[in-house]
């Protein structure tokens, strides 16, 4: 779920989400993701978007209308479909869900570490960089469906 604000001065900020665990811990430029997660075969994939934000951030997302952004295939081969949706998010009391692996690898400690250890809101123009570069190409999707519905809007710096 792609969660987006206009400010008063035009700019459009996304919500991103920074991937929890040891891998990505020092991680910034290119590591970043928008909220999302696997659904099962059979779920249905916005339902499955709504789910994943609440998991990921703690948070419902804004009570608006989804615009879908379609679907990329990810460097990994991965299928990512994206909604965008249009509201504020309070991140004072962010939380992720979390997962456990082996830490460090080949010590047979299991350790618990959130999904997401942090989201941010940022301008899209810096989105551009930190979003893992698969999903980059929705950005341009989103900033397509915000020109619709706003007209004029910038990027940011």
């Amino acid at each position: 779920m792609l969660v987006y604000r206009v400010s008063g001065s035009a700019v459009v900020e996304v919500l991103i989400a920074h991937p929890g665990g040891p891998f990505w811990a020092k991680k910034d430029v290119g590591a970043w993701s928008i909220p999302k997660g696997e659904h099962e075969e059979h779920a249905e994939p916005l339902m499955a978007a709504f789910r994943e934000f609440r998991e990921e951030t703690g948070q419902a997302p804004p009570d608006a209308a989804p615009v879908e952004l379609g679907e990329l295939v990810q460097p990994s081969r991965k299928r990512v479909t994206a909604w965008a949706l249009e509201g504020d998010v309070d991140l004072t009391d962010t939380t992720s869900n979390t997962f456990e692996m082996e830490w460090p690898k080949g010590s047979g400690r299991i350790r618990e570490f959130p999904e997401v250890d942090r989201v941010e809101w940022v301008t899209v123009a810096t989105a551009r960089a930190k979003l893992l570069k698969g999903q980059v190409p929705f950005l341009d999707r989103l900033m397509d469906a915000v020109r619709a519905r706003h007209g004029t809007v910038k990027e940011g710096s």
